[in-house]
């Protein structure tokens, strides 16, 4: 009978290799990671700032007694509009990482600042629209 020597698992070297392996992986693949979120945020934020928009628009086109838009507070993740005259008031929900809104209404457009944690532009982003 011959006398057959049988290996189990995997030798030393083998496994140094595959954690360099999934080192290099790592190191390659983790600021593209750490970009992808702070492009998100930035998306959020404009986001945020267009349905901010759109909701100033709505508000005061619908108001027929020409009303525009007098506070615009943010709390608790929420921008809550109030006309400068009249009772319409409406909300638009503004989650993490949004950190607050700002709101003008002029007489030809718009303006929205947003602030949020976490993007790369410097966390602030300012959107504005014709009326």
């Amino acid at each position: 009978m011959k006398n057959v020597k049988r290996t189990q698992g995997f030798t030393l070297i083998e496994l140094l290799i595959v954690i360099a392996i999934i080192g290099i992986l790592a190191a390659v693949l983790l600021p593209s990671l750490l970009g992808a979120r702070s492009k998100a945020n930035d998306a959020a934020a404009s986001s945020v700032a267009r349905q901010v928009i759109n909701a100033m628009a709505a508000i005061e086109t619908g108001n027929n007694a020409g009303a525009t838009i007098a506070t615009c507070p943010w709390a608790s993740n929420v921008t809550t509009f109030t006309l400068s005259a009249g009772t319409d008031t409406t909300q638009i929900n503004a989650p993490a990482p949004i950190t607050g809104t700002t709101c003008t209404s002029g007489a030809t457009q718009y303006t929205v600042v947003v602030a949020y944690a976490g993007g790369s532009k410097g966390g602030s982003t300012s959107v504005s629209a014709a009326k």
